[in-house]
């Protein structure tokens, strides 16, 4: 069943951090599809920069681990529910960011990857299922 993936768990890959939920979306990947909003792009090369300014990857190790989420089995969607996003964000105090991925789990019908406390507890109050969670 593909999944929703935040940019929260990519970052934890970056910066070669061991969490358990972001090792356990890394192997899931192995066998399933992932898809993210259209921002990720932009939220993972941020997260990529702000982590160079702080000297916890470099600019080689950057390149290499953007052509290594290349390789991933990630769709991005193109077609949110602008409607959809922002009563999300208005009920459950999220960035327009952080909604736009649950509102992908909740059109998808797909659980979502994230370690984001907000949005896991958004997620929590709208039924969508959390990878690590008794999701499976």
């Amino acid at each position: 069943m593909p999944f929703v993936l935040d940019a929260s768990i990519v970052h934890e890959w970056a910066v070669d951090e061991r969490h358990p939920a972001a090792d356990a979306v890394r192997e899931r990947l192995r066998s399933e599809r992932a898809a993210v909003p259209s921002l990720w792009w932009f939220e993972v090369r941020s997260g990529l920069v702000m982590a160079e300014r702080r000297g916890r990857v470099s600019e080689r190790q950057s390149a290499n681990f953007l052509r290594a989420i290349s390789r991933l089995a990630i769709t991005f969607d193109t077609s949110p529910d602008e409607t959809g996003i922002l009563a999300l964000a208005r009920r459950h105090r999220l960035t327009v960011y952080d909604a736009a991925y649950l509102e992908l789990a909740i059109r998808e019908g797909s659980p979502l990857a994230t370690l984001d406390t907000a949005l896991m507890r958004a997620a929590r109050g709208q039924s969508v299922p959390l990878i690590g969670e008794g999701e499976g």
